[in-house]
């Protein structure tokens, strides 16, 4: 099979060298956008409204950066719980007792079904509706018992209300990964003799989490913003509380309310920067090859420049085409 470059260098007479066409349009709206992002960029910086002074002031401000920290923990602590709680409800989910099933389904259903914020309300007032945790016999004597407030606290309550509510979300989306794997995979697995937990843990979930990853760190970020909401315990150490702090009390709103979207903006940079790395480590294996019998541009089996990647994929549809017929 003759490359491109190949190609070109046979002597063909009479050969047409075609140009492409002309197409003003892109060029046209390329200049149209760029002439609104100045008029929008030159409004922003010239209105003095925005009150850019202020934000540069309390840009680094130390409550803000405490704010900062906190959104961070309320993130984290949130998804590491609603990851593991989101795994188990999807191995339950594909579980052949009902019992296991069902829970799922009405844990998924509930935290679903209901909005976080309402839920977050209901976590800071769960001292109010059980003022004591006990631990002893059903209906029966009480062994040990502790105050609710002591256990659950507003950062408790925090990560508890955002987690189990991403956890319903969370687990729709690791089961998806999980049926998406070859059941051939789970056959070969059983066949070796691998117990489920095992197959579970070292088959099927190394090859689900391609899929999972992508819509995971969407979740993650949605959970930073989420971490917003916090003040309906109340929790009021996170970001947007204390940008809001300041703003009430030097009367400043919109400053304030840019520096928040600055901090969230630079936080979701990082966090899209490493879903990306995320998801090339988990890709690996996955990418376009060419079939057997064939090569890559430049001897590159792993078409890794899109070009060789778009021209692997053409001379695989020949052959499978070939093949088929």
């Amino acid at each position: 099979m003759h490359t491109k470059k190949g190609t070109d260098q046979i002597q063909i007479p009479g050969r047409i060298h075609a140009r492409p066409v002309r197409k003003p349009g892109p060029i046209v709206a390329a200049v149209i956008v760029a002439i609104f992002v100045a008029m929008l960029i030159h409004g922003m910086v010239t209105n003095p409204n925005f009150d850019w002074p202020t934000v540069w002031k309390y840009l680094f401000n130390e409550h803000v950066l405490d704010g900062i920290k906190w959104t961070l923990l309320l993130t984290v602590y949130a998804m590491v719980l609603a990851t593991i709680l989101a795994i188990i409800l999807a191995v339950m989910r594909k579980s052949s007792n009902p019992v296991l099933r069902w829970v799922s389904w009405f844990f998924i259903w509930f935290f679903r079904g209901t909005p976080v914020y309402t839920q977050l309300v209901f976590w800071g007032l769960l001292s109010v509706l059980i003022p004591k945790l006990a631990v002893g016999i059903p209906f029966g004597p009480e062994f040990w018992s502790i105050d609710t407030k002591t256990v659950l606290n507003a950062t408790v309550a925090t990560v508890l209300g955002l987690g189990l509510n991403e956890a319903a979300y969370l687990s729709e989306i690791v089961r998806a990964g999980i049926e998406a794997v070859d059941p051939g995979q789970e056959e070969a697995a059983k066949a070796l003799g691998m117990p489920p937990s095992m197959i579970m843990r070292r088959i099927v979930l190394p090859q689900a989490m391609r899929i999972i990853v992508p819509p995971t760190g969407n979740e993650t970020i949605g959970m930073l913003k989420t971490t917003s909401l916090a003040l309906a315990v109340p929790f009021t150490l996170e970001l947007q509380f204390a940008t809001n702090a300041i703003a009430n009390r030097i009367y400043k709103t919109i400053p304030l309310l840019i520096v928040a979207c600055i901090w969230y903006l630079v936080i979701t940079s990082v966090l899209m920067v490493i879903q990306a790395q995320l998801e090339k480590h988990f890709g690996k294996g996955f990418d376009s090859r060419p079939l057997a019998g064939s090569e890559a541009k430049d001897g590159n089996k792993d078409g890794g420049d899109p070009q060789t990647r778009q021209e692997t994929d053409k001379v695989n549809k020949v052959m499978m085409a070939g093949l088929n017929a």
